[in-house]
């Protein structure tokens, strides 16, 4: 009897530890990798409930950032109040994508005109270097780099807080700031996320401290290393900033102080700026330009220096197919949005720029190109390469005057769609004393090929990858849209109209439904003539792309890669408003650390 039992304690043990001798010759995989999801009672398995709610909805990338954006709204704040707390919360608690010192991009309706408005808070180059001055600079370099002073822009986030603010703001700013002054100073946990990405930018600007000043930008955040999952991290110089602003007004970044503070520094990099750089910056208003898709759906989005009509010419060549025809995950649905894609990016490169130095050609977006552009594409084979089109000229646009995307609504109907960006990698690396945040790196984007509409110049603003979206419905207002994350940023958006529109999708599944990324083709950076340096490019796609579609596209002549870790499929934010009973519904990234919450 005791041999018995000490047999059935020993198969006990093994059953506790499963695959214990294979485990002595072979590492186990990650827990992640051993089992699948859970199930549901309804919607698809993959995916979990969009939130409702009728008095207030916020979503965002932090979940600290959305509850600050509600305790706004419920102390009599609307959404535009709300929208820069949780903007100003997001700068410091995921200032891995955005900060103060970068740009910012908004469409806000407005339910007592009726319409909607764009903001365009992106900053300029300095107006007393030259292209020629700066190729100086550079030397033998072919494109200006990541780090240090050369690929700084002038921030314009704070500009766009108070522009916006003066719109249509209620609560004093000092008032709207206060929450993010208090978690700087008292601290938060890190989120998982953001450490991991805190992780990359450490190696990354460790790795190259040699080539700017990284003493600021170490002693802010990676004073122990990068900063950890449920760490609790303070920036007082934040803090500090933060206060001074609300207490004094947008002219204390631009022309107080911290202006002072932040020329000085960039003078000591050997940067360009000057005083009156900073005090003559502005934010622009524009009309953002709405296209229909199919089943009354309307994307709108704003026009350069922003990508955002990319957007809107991929869905101008989608609506001339029915992709609902096929299943979602397809290699023809896959097919057709990769070779939309790459179409609207052979324009992007030569078109986009400053439409202040360089008209836009609107036939770009007219039904008729859509469809010219869609009868280059090829149903069964990926064409090589595509080149841009040859639209009509137009006069130039006319308007007065690694990124986090956010949305608010409120119960009147106001609706923020907000997108702000510190670009590639956390930022230039560079942080001026004592302010507690990092220069965006924007200007990296400049062409150096002074015939290309996107090359450098004085006091032009650089081409922007960041677009907030929205959504009309039978031409009603109806829903807030945005995703991170460079190029993915349209082919992002137009994703997810197709989630919605075409496959039916709820506004939770249609964010977290795998993604397709198409990288390469020519670039707004490279120069207006000769070869595109990666014309085919490579297309990007989730585990959740089945592995038969995966090897369909390989035999159509795509380059496929599967990623597993979704840092490069965006960050995707939505809030939908019923027109009829007010209840709003919210969306957000299981990719993110993010949070969609409401009352």
């Amino acid at each position: 009897m005791k041999r018995a039992a000490l047999l059935v304690s020993a198969s006990l043990t093994l059953l506790a530890q499963p695959g214990l001798a294979q485990e002595q010759q072979t590492k186990l995989r990650p827990v992640a990798e051993q089992i699948g999801a859970g199930g549901r009672p309804a919607g698809a398995p993959w995916s979990r409930s969009p939130v409702y709610a009728r008095n207030g909805m916020a979503a965002t990338a932090h979940p600290l950032a959305t509850q600050i954006a509600l305790d706004v709204l419920k102390a009599g704040g609307n959404a535009v109040d709300a929208a820069i707390a949780a903007n100003a919360a997001l700068g410091l608690m995921e200032p891995t994508g955005n900060g103060i010192g970068g740009d910012l991009f908004a469409i806000i309706y407005d339910p007592k005109s009726g319409k909607l408005h764009g903001l365009n808070g992106s900053g300029r180059s300095p107006k007393g270097q030259t292209l020629k001055q700066l190729n100086a600079k550079l030397g033998d370099a072919k494109s200006l780099p990541p780090l240090g002073h050369l690929s700084v822009t002038i921030p314009g986030t704070v500009d766009a807080w108070f522009t916006m603010h003066a719109r249509f703001g209620k609560l004093p700013m000092k008032d709207v700031l206060a929450p993010t002054i208090r978690y700087a100073r008292e601290g938060h946990p890190v989120a998982p996320v953001i450490a991991e990405y805190y992780r990359r930018a450490f190696r990354n600007f460790d790795r190259n401290a040699a080539k700017f000043d990284f003493t600021n930008a170490r002693a802010t955040w990676f004073a122990n290393g990068a900063p950890k999952a449920g760490e609790v991290f303070r920036n007082p110089d934040l803090a500090n900033t933060l206060e001074r602003i609300g207490q004094n007004g947008r002219d204390e970044f631009y022309r107080g102080q911290s202006a002072k503070v932040m020329v000085d520094y960039l003078k000591r990099q050997g940067s360009a700026y000057s005083l009156e750089d900073f005090a003559g910056h502005r934010s622009d208003w524009f009309e953002p330009v709405c296209v229909t898709y199919r089943k009354g759906y309307e994307l709108c989005e704003l026009p350069p220096n922003t990508q955002g009509f990319a957007a809107l010419q991929m869905v101008n060549i989608l609506k001339n197919v029915d992709l609902a025809q096929w299943e979602r995950g397809s290699p023809q649905v896959l097919h057709y949005i990769t070779e939309a894609k790459r179409l609207a990016h052979a324009d992007v490169a030569k078109f986009y720029a400053d439409p202040g130095f360089a008209p836009f050609p609107l036939d770009l977006l007219s039904d008729e190109y859509g469809k010219k552009r869609f009868a280059l594409i090829d149903p069964k084979r990926a064409t090589p390469e595509f080149a841009p089109g040859e639209p009509k000229p137009e006069p130039k646009l006319e308007g007065p005057g690694d990124t986090t995307y956010m949305t608010v609504a409120d119960k009147d109907g106001l609706m923020v769609s907000l997108i702000q960006s510190n670009y590639r990698g956390m930022g230039s690396g560079l942080t001026p004393d004592g302010l507690g945040f990092m220069f965006q790196d924007r200007g990296e984007l400049y062409s150096l090929d002074s015939r290309h509409a996107n090359a450098y110049a004085p006091g032009k603003r650089p081409f922007q990858t960041i677009i907030p979206a929205f959504v009309k419905k039978d031409g009603q207002p109806y829903m807030t849209l945005g995703l991170m994350g460079g190029a993915m940023q349209p082919q992002g958006h137009v994703q997810v109209l197709i989630n919605l529109v075409d496959f039916g999708m709820n506004l939770q599944e249609a964010g977290d439904a795998a993604r397709l990324n198409h990288e390469g083709g020519r670039e707004p950076t490279e120069p207006s003539t000769g070869p595109s340096i990666d014309p085919l490019g490579t297309l990007h796609v989730e585990p959740g792309i089945p592995a038969e579609t995966v090897a369909a596209l390989k035999a159509m002549g795509h380059k496929v890669e599967v990623v597993k870790d979704g840092a490069m499929f965006g960050g995707y934010q939505a809030i939908a408003r019923d027109p009829k009973t007010g209840v709003l519904t919210g969306a957000t990234e299981m990719r993110k650390d993010g949070q969609a919450q409401g009352y």
